[in-house]
């Protein structure tokens, strides 16, 4: 017996806990098919309202797989595609690409021109187009949606491990090593400065407690977000990791994961070297304790 063509639509930006609620439903059907779009749609139809990413597109693939889809397809969102009305989206895209025999979406998913398939439509036209549908309710934490947005905004407010909690794992960032102002390596803390694209989401300022990788290497690390207000005259804001411990690791041009676990504190001035190496050391050992695998 061939298994049912399952397809689950959404953007799943950060692949979360209601992200994969949705993907375990549809595999409950068969062989999935996960459809996402990029870019967002929201950059095509109201650029100025972009949201910024909470995984870049290639890692949203690998973490949809590894949360049971058997295949995942990028859709292209364009003009023309957001111009499609809701059943030639319905007839070109889930029929005439997919060959739809079930379809998964979460209760908030809307479809076709100006979003105006909604997946009570989907529902009542399935039948004559031959597919089923399952509308998955939106999953719940702490009393609360649990939505892409919701888990941006605790990230921008530096409410770090709530937003772990909602991912199930850790955020992290990823990027290239670049030439930072090499303050760190001259005060005995060399750290890697992350560059990064401006669609990444960015903690709020202050200190963090996580892990740093690089190729099959992975230390524990303290996290740096600011502008190093000790310092004047610094460019500016900067992500930074300091691999506890580590003596000696030349990481530049190398692309490099910083994992956020724990907030620390917020960004502080100090008056010159000493407080703020004393703190340095404070951090590090708080870190270190806080990230003991």
């Amino acid at each position: 017996m061939s298994m049912k063509k399952v397809v689950a639509i959404g953007i799943f930006d950060g692949v979360h806990a209601g992200h994969q609620q949705i993907i375990s439903a549809a595999k409950h059907h068969g062989e999935v098919t996960v459809i996402t779009f990029d870019p967002h749609p929201t950059s095509v139809i109201a650029p100025e309202r972009t949201p910024t990413q909470l995984v870049s597109l290639k890692d949203r693939i690998l973490l949809l797989e590894k949360a049971g889809a058997n295949s995942v397809e990028v859709i292209t969102f364009n003009k023309d595609f957001a111009s499609l009305s809701p059943d030639q989206f319905i007839e070109e895209i889930l029929i005439g690409r997919f060959s739809a025999e079930h379809v998964v979406v979460g209760e908030n998913f809307n479809f076709g021109f100006k979003a105006q398939g909604t997946p009570k439509y989907l529902s009542e036209v399935g039948p004559k187009y031959g597919f089923g549908v399952s509308i998955i309710k939106l999953q719940e934490n702490r009393g609360s949606t649990i939505s892409s947005s919701r888990i941006r905004n605790l990230i921008i407010d530096g409410e770090i491990e709530r937003a772990n909690e909602l991912l199930t794992r850790n955020f992290s960032l990823k990027g290239p090593v670049i030439h930072g102002e090499k303050r760190g390596r001259e005060i005995g803390y060399p750290t890697a400065n992350i560059g990064l694209t401006n669609l990444a989401t960015i903690p709020a300022d202050g200190v963090y407690a996580g892990w740093l990788s690089v190729g099959n290497f992975k230390w524990q690390a303290a996290i740096s977000i600011g502008t190093n207000p000790t310092f004047p005259g610094v460019r500016g804001r900067q992500v930074e990791a300091y691999a506890i411990d580590q003596v000696g690791l030349d990481l530049y041009d190398q692309e490099a994961t910083i994992e956020f676990g724990y907030r620390l504190r917020d960004t502080l001035k100090f008056d010159g070297l000493e407080p703020l190496l004393e703190q340095m050391k404070k951090d590090c050992d708080q870190a270190r304790n806080l990230t003991r695998k």
